[in-house]
């Protein structure tokens, strides 16, 4: 069995090549809302969408009255109507374009990758505080008596509705703490937080942390594992902002610091 530190070093390792991967957050050339309609994609300037890079002509993207959306290849292979989803949105190919269509709040959007690009290469070292064994921390799991729903903004300023059904406690230097899980999974609850940090060492906005081992009653918060969440890397998305309950007024210094070149 490996040891904490080997571990976390292992982890770092999976961070920065998820990042660092074809469809990760270091490589998106576009993101536009879609609308009813049809619209042509590609980098010719006769396009709707006109892309910077890749085939002058992908093809169109067809949304309906009810929010479905097709795709139809410029090459004349079938149309295909996409399975949206707003965990694992539908992606298809074109070149050196990974095409994926998001959504939110009902609404879709179209987010482009360019798998050639060379902006994972440009990405600075991420730069940790030191490993600090304290903050990983095994906190109260409390079922919510009723889910508590909530009004969260973005990095765009859009709103999204969110419903918490669960509570992390836990107590650092006899003070105790709660934190919502607003996204995620029942696996892996997500917590966007906030601490004091923010005002100088870490992404001023928030920074997300996974919950682990989850049972009836308790989950692992390791807050050496908190990261920048995918806004500090590109402009193209859209990250939730902490709630009010998860805004700290305390210093985490564990986990992911500011990037250098950070947005």
């Amino acid at each position: 069995m490996t040891d904490y530190a080997t571990d976390y070093a292992q982890w770092q390792a999976r961070r920065l090549a998820a990042l660092k991967a074809p469809d990760g957050w270091l490589n998106i050339i576009a993101r536009d809302w879609l609308s009813e309609g049809t619209v042509s994609v590609g980098s010719a300037d006769d396009n709707d969408i006109i892309l910077p890079t890749g085939p002058a002509h992908v093809g169109t993207l067809t949304q309906d009255a009810a929010g479905n959306v097709t795709y139809a290849p410029a090459n004349g292979d079938s149309p295909i109507k996409l399975v949206l989803s707003k965990y694992n949105p539908p992606r298809f190919t074109a070149e050196n374009l990974l095409l994926e269509v998001t959504t939110l709040n009902g609404e879709n959007a179209l987010r482009v990758r360019d798998t050639a690009s060379t902006a994972p290469d440009a990405l600075p070292p991420l730069d940790y505080f030191p490993l600090d064994a304290s903050w990983r921390i095994v906190a109260d799991w409390i079922k919510l008596d009723r889910p508590k729903g909530l009004t969260i903004t973005t990095s765009k300023a859009i709103e999204t509705s969110v419903e918490a059904s669960h509570k992390a406690v836990f107590t650092r230097d006899g003070v105790t703490y709660e934190l919502l899980a607003t996204h995620g999974t029942p696996q892996s609850p997500q917590f966007v937080i906030r601490d004091q940090t923010a005002k100088d060492a870490t992404y001023a906005a928030c920074r997300f942390v996974f919950g682990e081992d989850v049972t009836e009653t308790s989950i692992v918060l390791d807050f050496n594992k908190a990261i920048n969440p995918p806004c500090a890397f590109t402009d193209f998305a859209v990250c939730p902002m902490p709630p009010a309950e998860n805004v700290l007024p305390i210093r985490i210094e564990a986990g992911e610091k500011r990037i250098a070149n950070g947005h």
